[in-house]
């Protein structure tokens, strides 16, 4: 049976086995846990690092040919596969099923993607876990984000406040790079051990004048002239499209289940508290959501995907025209007095 990440430090201690597999669709955590592995193998005699590049059925063969070649500086050295699409085919299976029967005492390593219940019951991941060990990664759930950022910050000598790792999950909700880089920044930042509110804030704004989460901020506040400022800030600033776009897209989608939400007759607050709304946002969000109508909605989801279109190229224009009117209406709903927008670029 697989094991978790938090489970491969431990094994390792214990001992170093002929072969891992590290799977799932976390690319951060997968990579922690290779390194995890690297480090121990280094550790193990394996000073050289042999890298078989999977392109096709026939680049398996490359697999046995490194088991078998001798290494130049060490006794054992690791040999790393990356399998993204986590299916080595008939061809790899079999390579990896004769790699493990050879009488070797290198160190095999994969990185592979999301590997389904039906491939875990093929004859390579059984023999992989005979022979070896599997790590199994699950994508960190919104709901988890939160003991994911304090176990980081734990680790990193820091203690947070509750407020303060909401607020920290709620600027970088989905993306556990980002996630990773806070912490970090927050240990270089941070002049004492105990994270705050203040501490997060100042970290999140420390590297630029203007924020694309303060700008969503002063979206949702009514403040259509303050927004487009910020807008102008962040272009100025060289900011990517794709970077304002984010935080504003998530705010669109959750007024439009907000919406959905109190036309099935539940009160705005309980519907944010379902909807995970940090209370520090709860004002701005339920303004926002008083503001808009189902039309203004509509129009807001229209022109967010609007926007990704021109930011991918889907759609002819300027992403920032079409960002200006995202944030004006957001700002102000559909029967806001409309902003005069400098076209000055």
């Amino acid at each position: 049976m697989p094991i978790k990440p938090e489970q491969l430090a431990q094994s390792l201690n214990r001992e170093l086995k002929r072969c891992y597999l590290v799977f799932g669709d976390e690319t951060l955590i997968a990579e922690e846990c290779a390194d995890t592995i690297r480090a121990a193998a280094r550790a193990g005699g394996c000073m050289e690092r042999e890298v078989v590049e999977i392109g096709g059925s026939g680049d398996w063969q490359q697999l046995l040919q490194s088991a078998g070649a001798l290494s130049l500086f060490a006794d054992r050295k690791l040999i790393e596969i990356r399998l993204p699409s986590g299916k080595p085919g008939t061809e790899g299976s079999k390579a990896l099923q004769e790699y493990l029967t050879l009488d070797t005492e290198d160190v095999l390593l994969i990185i592979a993607g999301k590997v389904d219940r039906q491939s875990q019951r093929g004859k390579w991941f059984t023999r992989i876990e005979q022979e070896g060990l599997a790590v199994q990664i699950w994508p960190v759930k919104r709901q988890e984000l939160p003991g994911f950022l304090q176990q980081r910050l734990k680790s990193a000598g820091l203690r947070a406040d509750r407020d303060a790792v909401h607020l920290l999950a709620d600027r970088v909700e989905g993306n556990l790079l980002a996630a990773v880089q806070e912490v970090d920044k927050l240990k270089l930042l941070a002049t004492s051990e105990h994270v705050t509110v203040e501490s997060v804030l100042s970290s999140v704004l420390a590297n630029a004048r203007y924020s694309t989460f303060g700008l969503a901020d002063t979206a949702l506040s009514g403040d259509a002239a303050a927004a487009i400022r910020t807008l102008r800030g962040l272009e100025a600033e060289s900011t990517q499209p794709p970077a304002v776009l984010w935080p504003l897209s998530r705010d669109v989608a959750l007024l439009a289940c907000l919406h959905d939400d109190r036309a099935k007759g539940q009160p705005l607050s309980r519907a944010m508290n379902q909807r995970g709304v940090w209370r520090s946002r709860m004002g701005l969000v339920q303004g926002a959501a008083e503001r808009q109508s189902a039309d203004g909605i509509a129009r807001l989801q229209k022109l967010a995907f609007q926007a990704d279109a021109t930011v991918k190229g889907f759609e002819k224009g300027n992403p920032w025209d079409v960002l200006d009117r995202l944030v004006v209406l957001l700002a102000q709903g559909p029967d806001g007095q409309s902003v005069k927008l400098s076209k000055a670029r």
